[in-house]
């Protein structure tokens, strides 16, 4: 079955994840951009059902993660206007759970492309596991190799530091011995 495409582009919404706590989340600002609401709305909304959204659903930023997270950016003031209050952080199953507070036909909509984005997220995230998991065996099989090598490169070393025997026999043997053969020849 083909998948049609939503009307936000799943790059926007990938753009939108952030590790906070070690965990993806989505800001309250942009999933009510992503909505079409005001961030405003979106607390409301939130607040009215907080018994939906437990600490891993929702979490808001602390003081220190909320610098943080804006000294990461490079803002205008216009862009602040709407960071006076630490954001509402929401994980996948707390984006999930928006849906069933907010009830409009392009929150549903919006809902399920993120959930789109949220588990292609995790399929790339086991793939990369699995693409470590063989490169760290072919580590593995590539060390015990070259081991194998670089022992027998060691021997093959160690024994040419011996001093060689030369092979064959020498000149002045040789010229020796033919001295001596003609001089037995002539004394005859």
């Amino acid at each position: 079955m083909q998948q049609k495409e939503g009307i936000i582009p799943s790059e926007l919404i990938a753009s939108k994840i952030y590790i906070i706590r070690r965990l993806k989340v989505m800001l309250d600002r942009d999933l009510a951009a992503l909505y079409g609401i005001e961030t405003k709305v979106l607390k409301q909304a939130v607040r009215r059902n907080i018994k939906r959204f437990p600490g891993d659903f929702m979490f808001e930023l602390s003081k220190q993660e909320f610098a943080h997270w804006r000294s990461q950016f490079v803002t205008s003031k216009k862009d602040k206007i709407g960071l006076r209050y630490s954001p509402m952080a929401f994980t996948e199953q707390g984006v999930a759970m928006l849906s069933s507070v907010l009830n409009s036909e392009r929150a549903i909509e919006v809902n399920i492309q993120i959930m789109r984005v949220f588990t292609r997220f995790r399929q790339i995230l086991l793939s990369n596991k699995d693409l470590r998991r063989e490169l760290e065996e072919l580590k593995r099989v590539t060390d015990d190799r070259f081991r194998v090598v670089f022992e027998t490169l060691d021997q093959l070393l160690s024994h040419e530091e011996r001093p060689k025997r030369k092979i064959g026999f020498k000149v002045e043997e040789k010229a020796a011995r033919y001295r001596v053969t003609k001089r037995s020849t002539k004394s005859c």
